[in-house]
């Protein structure tokens, strides 16, 4: 059994930045895709990035790719989602994903409980 925790969000001003981290226990990550998702208040959850197992492929939806870089370090069991260019509808929860193995076309097995992330005009 793997445990997510995010970390990171926080109020920022429309065109700041912010990075997200994603830990994770009880099991090694390397061998898995990592995702994080968003939920904006009043909306379902949605897709933003995944990366591969190894890190070699990443995936964005087109609302956020070329502002959000998503990356990982599988030393230290965290994935990273570095949010630049936030605007107000980068307002939600973010959380954070494992696919169930190394490809981010399987389905998701294990969720974090979320961070908030507030992007103010």
């Amino acid at each position: 059994q793997v445990q997510l925790v995010e970390s990171g969000g926080g109020l920022v001003q429309a065109g700041g930045s912010l990075r997200l981290s994603c830990a994770a226990s009880g099991r090694n990550l390397s061998s898995y895709a990592m995702g994080w998702f968003r939920q904006p208040p009043g909306k379902e959850r949605e897709f933003v990035a995944a990366i591969s197992g190894t890190g070699a492929n990443t995936f964005y939806a087109h609302s956020v790719k070329g502002r959000f870089t998503i990356s990982r370090d599988n030393d230290k069991n965290t994935v990273y989602l570095q949010m630049n260019s936030l605007k107000p509808e980068d307002t939600a929860v973010y959380y954070c994903a494992k696919y169930q193995d190394s490809s981010y076309t399987t389905p998701r097995d294990s969720w974090g409980r979320g961070t908030q992330v507030t992007v103010s005009s």
